[in-house]
This record gives structure tokens, sequence and C-alpha cells, in this order.
């Protein structure tokens, strides 16, 4: 089947697309999770855990202008945009509830409780939804310095990313938009 454009797809074309694109976005954070879970977090805390984690930010970091490079060249841009968003939060939430599963483990007062995994996640939902429920909160320099990054990286993710990647959306479907009424304009041979 030859790839088509968007505009030239029947409803139902389009319909199946993004169920399949949800559909993907939805297996890889349920992949992710399940990773989460099964992945062997019981290592030191050492400078090999800084690392990784300054690692898994930077490859984060790296993979948006690539991403904003797909987005421009994507048949829907919109769509891809989503599945970006989709997979890519998930993802930098992860990596900060794994960081903070490590330093519970190694430092037993990192945190006013033990965390589970669930509640590695949850306390990195509350921070990034900037909620703050309290019943877990950080007390040692080295918590207190991660959930800062966090903060500031959850920012710059909601902000400028954000706007970097709708931006790039837009500014696709708008140039398509051009080229298709430039094309409907053209006198017919």
């Amino acid at each position: 089947m030859t790839k088509r454009q968007w505009a030239d797809r029947t409803r139902g074309e389009r319909r199946r697309t993004v169920a399949m694109s949800l559909l993907r976005s939805a297996a890889v954070v349920a992949a992710l999770l399940a990773a989460y879970y099964l992945a062997p977090l019981d290592r030191p805390l050492d400078v090999g855990t800084g690392l990784r984690f300054l690692l898994g930010l930077g490859a984060l970091a790296v993979i948006v202008p690539w991403q904003v490079r797909g987005i421009l060249a994507a048949d829907n841009p919109w769509l891809r945009t989503v599945q970006v968003v989709g997979i890519g939060l998930p993802l930098l939430l992860v990596l900060f509830a794994s960081t903070y599963i490590i330093i519970a483990a190694n430092v037993p007062d990192a945190f006013t409780e033990p965390l589970s995994r669930t509640d590695g996640l949850y306390f990195t939902m509350t921070v990034f939804a900037t909620v703050g429920f309290g019943d877990i909160t950080p007390r040692t320099e080295l918590a207190r310095i991660i959930v800062t990054v966090q903060m500031a990286v959850g920012l710059i993710a909601v902000g400028v990313v954000a706007k970097v990647l709708f931006g790039a959306a837009r500014i696709s479907s708008t140039q398509r938009s051009q080229v298709a009424r430039r094309l409907d304009d053209e006198p017919d041979e």
C-alpha cells in the first residue's frame, strides 16, 4: 500500500490511523511501566547512578530536536506531536521515579517514608503536577536537589518543549495547507 497524504485518506482510514497511533503510544507506555516495575533498581547510590541519571536527561534533551524534525516531516504533524508528548512525558517521569527509588533504598531517611515503586511514581507525579500533598517529602539534601531538578525540568518540559513541539506541528500544518492551496489554485491543463 502506498503512503497517502492525510487529506486524501477516507474518514475511516484517518480514524484507524489515529486509533493505531494511540494504541502504539499506550503500548510503549505500558512497556515502559513494566520495565520500571521489573528493573533491578536495588543498585548502590554512587557516581554511576548520577551519571546514568544525567545520561537519561541528556538523552531526552537530544530526542526533542530529533522529534521536531520528525514532526515537521510527518504526514499528520498533530498526531505525531501527541505521540511524542504521550511517550516522552511518561519516560521523563519514570526516569525521576527510578532515581527516587534508588535514593530511598540507599538513604533510608531521604524521604518521610520508605518508597515502593508505586510510591516513587506517585511522588514523581505530585511533584510534576505541582500538587505536593505533603504526605511524602524529601528530607535529605540529595533528595531535595533531585526534586528541585525535577521541578525545573518539569517546567521546561511543559513550557519550552511543549511550545517547540506544538509549534513545529503548527508550522508543518500551515506549510501543508499553503502547498495544498497553491496546487488547488493552479489551472488545469
